[in-house]
Formats: C-alpha cells, structure tokens, sequence
C-alpha cells in the first residue's frame, strides 16, 4: 500500500516569526533613539510604543519590565559600539595612533549627523546613575572596561611601534581617554559642533608619553 507523502510547502516561511523579530527590533531602536536623547529616566514606554506603532501589550511580551527593556538597549547599543571600535582601532592599514584619530572622525561624523542630540548612550546614562535600576551600574561598568580593553591594546601597539614610550602604563592611559571623551561628546552637544572632539583628541595624543 502507498502511503501518500506530503510535499515541502512553498513560498515564503511562517510569517509571525519574522514580525516578531521585526518588532523587537524596531522597538529596541526606538528604545534607542529615546534613551540616547533624553535619558532612562525621562523617557516614557509609551513614547517609545507610539513611535513603533505597537499596544503596551505587545513591549510586554518581549520585555518583562522597563528595566529588562532597558538593560536589552544597552546591550545592543554595546555590541554596535564595541564593533566601530574594532573596525577603527584594528585596522592595520594605518599606524595605532591615527587609528584612535580615525575613530575620533567618525563619531565627529554620526553626532553631526544626527544634529549633536544623541551623544552616547552609556556616558548618558553613566550621568544620572542615581536615578537607574542597580542592574545598570555593573552593566555599565563592564561596556566601559570593555573600550578600554580595545583602546589600550591599540595603544599597546602604538608601544611596539615607537609610536609612545615603553613604560607607559597602557591601560591607564586608555582609562584616562574614555573618562576625558565622555565630557568632550557632552561639550559637543552643547556646543552643536565637533571641535571639543578635535581639541580632546589632539590634547591627549599630545599627552601621551614619548
């Protein structure tokens, strides 16, 4: 007797997966948008719904809480920064220290254009500690070490270069960048132009030890 076989279905695959992953991501960038511009603090779930065109019902089935939403944001903000950090400062093409120079660009570039409102998320949020969930504090403890990782080992290159001198004590000197760049991107902001990022960065690679 033959058994009747089923045959693959065609076209596209079940459609409600893909929307799920699409609205989770829209509502991670929106979350974004509003926390890099105004903060965790003053920023609404409903103002990030609204933008994303999506009921309180449906944030509350990806996200348990503000706080679980708010924790999903800095991550994926971590992992986009974390990768322009690689592709500046890994780039072999050009000597380590005009690597940190290029990086320094290209944020000049992003904050332009999106006319000096959204700075960075975690420095942003680094500000008004007081008033995030404890979760955050670690979470942004750890992002910070994690630049300064990448810089310092940019940096550390720049040692076997003859670039800076080799006694200089690398991961401080990349602590001191991330500290002193956090208040040239808020000067920018406030300014609405890029030369705080250029005087920070030509003053610190003035600084470091020859």
């Amino acid at each position: 007797m033959n058994l009747p076989v089923s045959k693959p279905r065609r076209g596209r695959p079940p459609k409600v997966s893909r929307e799920n992953q699409d609205t989770k991501a829209e509502l991670i960038r929106s979350g974004l948008e509003q926390l890099t511009e105004k903060g965790f603090a003053s920023s609404g779930i409903d103002q990030i719904l609204k933008k994303v065109g999506v009921p309180k019902g449906s944030f509350y089935h990806y996200f348990s809480s503000k706080e679980a939403f708010g924790q999903t944001v800095i991550q994926s903000y971590a992992r986009y920064f974390e990768n322009k950090l690689d592709t500046c400062l890994l780039d072999e093409s050009y000597p380590p220290l005009t690597r940190i120079g290029n990086f320094v660009e290209d944020a000049k570039i992003g904050m332009a254009r999106h006319q000096f409102k959204r700075g960075c998320l975690v420095g942003n949020l680094g500000q008004e500690v007081d008033l995030l969930p404890l979760s955050f504090r670690q979470q942004l403890i750890d992002i910070f070490l994690s630049w300064q990782h990448r810089l310092a080992n940019c940096l550390k290159e720049a040692q076997s270069q003859g670039e800076i001198s080799t006694t200089a004590d690398c991961e401080l000197l990349a602590e001191h960048f991330w500290v002193g760049w956090e208040g040239a991107v808020s000067r920018a902001k406030l300014v609405q132009n890029t030369k705080p990022l250029e005087n920070y960065l030509n003053h610190y690679i003035l600084g470091l030890p020859r």
